[in-house]
């Protein structure tokens, strides 16, 4: 039983990862698929919303169960959507300081505060 968890666990995490490449790759077939039209601000501006509040708790309840090690290398992972948030920013009219200021930065302390937490 706990193999065919970890399996369908595993899975349902390459598949969300497909979905977000979806989003990037293709995202009016993106919006189709998750069930508003593409030009929905308010459903783009929600689906962000709800992805930070996860990007908020998946760590603290890593924390929680597997302690300080494995919330450090989970920071060291997060860090991928700060600096994919960046590069969002500047390929869509943002500015350079605003892009590394915030983005950057963020990015900057969730590998440094992961990474002595991991290796510490």
């Amino acid at each position: 039983m706990m193999i065919t968890a970890l399996v369908v666990a595993l899975l349902c995490c390459v598949l969300i990862m497909v979905i977000g490449g979806r989003f990037l790759l293709a995202p009016k077939a993106a919006m189709a698929g998750f069930g508003v039209p593409a030009d929905s601000l308010r459903a783009l501006t929600s689906i962000k919303g709800v992805r930070d509040i996860t990007s908020g708790v998946v760590p603290l309840v890593v924390l929680a169960a597997a302690g300080s090690h494995a919330f450090g290398w989970v920071l060291v992972a997060a860090a991928i959507t700060p600096v994919g948030d960046a590069v969002i920013v500047r390929t869509n009219g943002g500015t350079l300081a605003h892009a590394l200021s915030v983005h950057g930065v963020t990015a900057l302390v969730l590998v440094a505060a992961g990474l002595v937490l991991a290796l510490g």
